[in-house]
């Protein structure tokens, strides 16, 4: 799953998509398709950051960002469309201009949010969260952060069940780095095993995020070695998509992880 923000502000890419303050729409179909040719099956389009300490944007905002480059993408390329929001009216939106799927972080918890998902009839992925990227890592504790993220998920899962999504339409992510210390995330990724035990596919982000400057001082632009490490051990672990903004390296890294688990390739 390839990464491609439209926010001016987010932690690893933010404002390379715009010209003159707006978002140039040619730009980031260049991108998009550099993903699809990278290997790239899912891209991830989303307009309001969440990276730490950021605040919501107005609906408008949102909209404005996301709904012209969904419908120009599906239009343009055959790659399966994610839209990683939390408001319904997007989700619909974006949902009649073909999107693929939708990308949650707040596990439809937003007014309307578990309606709309399921009438649009795809794929959801539902991510933990401990409060909200404004304050999300202000000291996030738990007693178990494993069994912590499982129970949440599970609940979500029923939510989202009795709302009217279908079982084989879920997925799940455990969110790393929202809500979540650097041991907390090294306890989840060994613990992923653990989560596949739900019955649900589990999509994982590493990409450029901030545990890699914790653990070796690495700033973002020196992280991609990192992330590749992590996205082979989640594969390792049970994990079925990688959210990445390196899509060729992490494709390649994950070819890999997938060759040596593929007992075909020895006969």
């Amino acid at each position: 799953m390839g990464v491609i923000n439209t926010t001016p502000d987010s932690f690893s890419d933010g404002g390379v998509l715009y010209s003159d303050n707006h978002l140039d729409l040619d730009r980031a179909l260049f991108k998009a398709s550099s993903m699809v040719a990278d290997g790239a099956r899912i891209l991830d389009i989303g307009g309001e950051s969440t990276r730490p300490g950021a605040v919501p944007v107005s609906h408008s905002q949102e909209s404005d960002r996301v709904l012209p480059l969904v419908e120009k993408i599906c239009a343009e390329l055959d790659v399966i469309v994610s839209v990683d929001t939390s408001t319904a009216s997007i989700m619909t939106a974006a949902a009649g201009l073909g999107a693929g799927m939708l990308n949650d972080v707040r596990a439809l918890s937003r007014e309307g949010a578990l309606q709309a998902a399921a009438a649009s009839r795809l794929p959801i992925c539902l991510m933990h969260m401990r409060g909200s990227p404004m304050d999300m890592q202000q000291s996030p504790r738990y007693a178990n952060v494993v069994q912590a993220v499982g129970q949440f998920l599970q609940e979500r899962v029923t939510a989202s069940i009795e709302a009217g999504i279908e079982k084989n339409c879920i997925i799940l992510d455990p969110g790393f780095g929202f809500g979540k210390t650097v041991q907390h995330n090294l306890q989840l990724l060994q613990g992923l095993p653990h989560l596949s035990e739900l019955g649900f596919p589990l999509l994982v982000g590493f990409s450029r995020k901030s545990m890699i400057e914790s653990l070796i001082g690495r700033s973002v632009d020196q992280r991609m070695p990192a992330s590749l490490a992590l996205a082979v051990l989640a594969v390792e672990r049970g994990a079925g998509i990688i959210r990445t903004h390196d899509v060729a390296a992490t494709a390649d890294a994950v070819a890999m992880a997938v060759a040596l688990a593929d007992e075909e390739h020895y006969e």
